[in-house]
């Protein structure tokens, strides 16, 4: 950071506070995937706080989703999901696409061939990515943070004003606050299925247990009462053989 005389600057200030926050941690405990290792680079404010914010978030839903979800649902399901939030990836990373190429587009219309820079320290830390749909999703944050300096330069350059700075700022945050929304809503649905299914075979279960105990805890049939009922019955045997049952009057079409 170039020293400045007349002002005092950020030494790294910003960043301790952000990511000091309590509400931006994530619980990343359950999470037990081996994680490729990259770093941050991110300079707006924007982007820093969405990082902080969302991106472990987001990641530690996706790996419930993917992992633990395909230990109790099938597949295809949990496949379907991550397709999902792929292209709702795909998508959001379009529209950041598209503003960023608007944006130059203008540099280029009106001569502008320096863009604004940040006073404030970068934020640059080590993270692991856990898998394909994280990584989309880092590079989506940079995406973000590449526009913002762009959005300002226009601003600055009265190219274009600050209501439209605005609504295009708020856009592209609520674009990629959106995925890590998304991603969590997901995990919760497949939490509550997994739960259904938990609570079904507990129920299961205990349905069999007590099916048990019941024929366990039958009478005994009394092996001299049973002769003596052979006995007696014989006598009328052929007597009540005359006389069909209501199982063998129905076969026989007998009312």
């Amino acid at each position: 950071m170039t020293a400045n005389a007349l002002a005092l600057m950020d030494k790294g200030d910003a960043n301790r506070r952000i990511l000091s926050k309590d509400e931006y941690r994530a619980d990343f405990r359950r999470v037990e995937a081996a994680s490729l290792k990259r770093k941050t680079m991110l300079k707006s404010a924007e982007g820093k706080r969405i990082f902080a914010r969302c991106f472990y978030s987001f990641q530690a839903s996706v790996y419930f989703t993917s992992t633990l979800g395909r230990t109790k649902l099938p597949h295809e399901s949990v496949e379907k999901i991550e397709q999902a939030i792929r292209e709702r990836l795909e998508a959001a990373t379009k529209d950041l696409n598209q503003a960023i190429d608007g944006a130059e587009v203008l540099f280029k219309q009106h001569g502008i061939d320096t863009a604004a820079t940040y006073d404030t320290v970068p934020l640059e830390t080590e993270i692991g990515i856990t898998s394909a749909l994280g990584r989309r999703y880092f590079e989506l944050i940079h995406k973000m943070d590449q526009l913002m300096p762009l959005l300002q330069t226009l601003e600055i350059e009265e190219v274009i004003t600050e209501r439209q700075v605005e609504h295009q700022r708020s856009k592209s945050k609520r674009v990629v606050l959106a995925m890590a929304s998304t991603a969590r809503n997901l995990a919760a649905g497949i939490r509550r299925r997994m739960n259904e299914l938990d609570a079904k075979k507990v129920g299961g279960e205990a349905r069999k247990e007590a099916t048990t105990a019941a024929a366990a805890m039958a009478p005994v049939a009394d092996p001299a009462a049973n002769e003596s009922s052979v006995v007696n019955g014989a006598a009328s045997h052929d007597a009540l053989s005359l006389v069909p049952t209501e199982d063998q009057a129905s076969a026989f079409g007998v009312d």
